[in-house]
């Protein structure tokens, strides 16, 4: 099978929304946590918003974390063209990211299949 720009585009692409991803729901984790922190200090506002903020902010910040980490590493797989299922769960991950690069991200992966490892990158 001849060598395409395919897979390693594809890998580029889910590196570049894994990471993206990371640095988002850092920053999510972080802003998130010193507000709820801010709004439980204030005597004027309820006890409820500073209990309910703080398990949002985890809820939301960390499953995005472990997803960019994925994408990070099925991008890095891509590049090297070995196991195609890795490379295309961290482009589907990488979806969750940033959608538009992770669209194409997983068309790639997807085009590129048969230049992957031996038994078509399993």
């Amino acid at each position: 099978m001849e060598k395409t720009w395919k897979p390693t585009t594809a890998g580029i692409l889910t590196i570049i929304a894994g990471s993206l991803g990371v640095i988002s729901s850092i920053v999510i984790a972080v802003v998130g946590g010193a507000i709820a922190a801010g709004l439980k200090s204030i005597p004027a506002i309820p006890e409820i918003f500073g209990t309910v903020a703080i398990p949002a902010i985890g809820g939301i910040g960390i499953p995005r974390i472990i997803l960019g980490m994925v994408a990070i590493l099925g991008g890095v797989y891509a590049v090297e063209k070995r196991k195609w299922r890795l490379a295309l769960a961290g482009a589907i991950c990488s979806l969750i990211c940033v959608f538009f690069l992770g669209i194409l991200a997983i068309i790639f992966v997807a085009m590129g299949r048969g230049e992957f490892g031996p038994k078509n990158g399993q």
